[in-house]
């Protein structure tokens, strides 16, 4: 499981690999880490909140994701 940054800002400077350009397979390593990752966070019903969190844990792992 990979953790999301301890500094945000480092990870904004970062070149990031747009999410349709990933192959199927890291793709779903990344579905699955974030769901471990999800596990450790408060739920939440608000859409908004849970598109920005995705979008932050894929921008600290490099990737592009606009939902």
């Amino acid at each position: 499981m990979m953790p999301a940054p301890d500094n945000p800002e480092q990870a904004k400077k970062r070149t990031r690999i747009p999410w349709d350009k990933i192959s199927p397979e890291e793709q779903l390593r990344l579905r699955i880490d974030y769901g471990h990752y999800l596990d450790q966070l408060p739920p939440t019903c608000s859409l908004e909140e849970k598109s920005a969190r995705v979008v932050r844990w894929l921008a600290a792992h490099d990737v592009l994701f606009n939902p």
